[in-house]
């Protein structure tokens, strides 16, 4: 893998985090919509997301999926499986997919 390849994984694994405290919060808040952080490969990209727990808890379901603002997927190194209203979800290929299921917070299904 290369080195740029890693710190794309480690960027966006990195919002990913984000995005669970705030879906934490939202449950125990009994918080049905959500505003998250985009979880880009863009280090400095702050744009939120408004969607609903349960599409975020169906993307958490992979780990090599995110939750990205539209035009800011990254074709050589994911595809979109899923588009919503103002978010994509992506899906992380080979070697950074790899990275993003190695990162996942949570346990694998």
């Amino acid at each position: 893998m290369r080195a740029e390849e890693l710190k794309t994984a480690k960027t966006e694994s990195r919002f990913r985090g984000v995005n669970e405290r705030i879906a934490e919060s939202a449950e125990q808040f009994g918080t049905e919509e959500l505003a998250l952080v985009c979880e880009c490969a863009d280090p400095n990209c702050g744009q939120q997301i408004d969607t609903p727990l349960d599409e975020y808890e169906e993307t958490r379901s992979d780990g090599a999926h995110f939750l990205v603002a539209p035009g800011h997927e990254v074709p050589d190194h994911e595809r979109v499986v899923k588009t919503g209203p103002g978010y994509r979800i992506v899906e992380k290929l080979r070697a950074v997919g790899a990275v993003a299921r190695r990162l996942n917070p949570r346990p694998a299904r």
